[in-house]
């Protein structure tokens, strides 16, 4: 299933990801942002389970921001688990 959510508080405007019935997540892309620092951290996320993704993303911020885009992508992801 592709699940794609507008971003809300950081430079990137949306995040995209395919999911499957077992969690496993691949094709993570981000619009806008820091373009190397997101092709990173989606290949890092590529055949991770959701739940390993959130663990480790969920809470992080950028600046003085109170998210950031790996932030945004757990939020995402524990969205799209809700319609799995």
């Amino acid at each position: 299933m592709r699940f794609d959510r507008r971003n809300s508080g950081t430079c990137s405007r949306s995040v995209g990801f395919d999911i499957d019935e077992n969690h496993i997540v691949t094709n993570v892309s981000f619009m806008g942002g820091c373009n190397g620092n997101l092709k990173g951290i989606a290949s890092l996320c590529e055949g991770s389970k959701a739940e390993d993704i959130i663990a480790k993303c969920k809470g992080i911020t950028c600046g003085f921001k109170s998210t950031s885009c790996p932030d945004q992508l757990a939020q995402a992801l524990e969205e799209a688990l809700t319609k799995i």
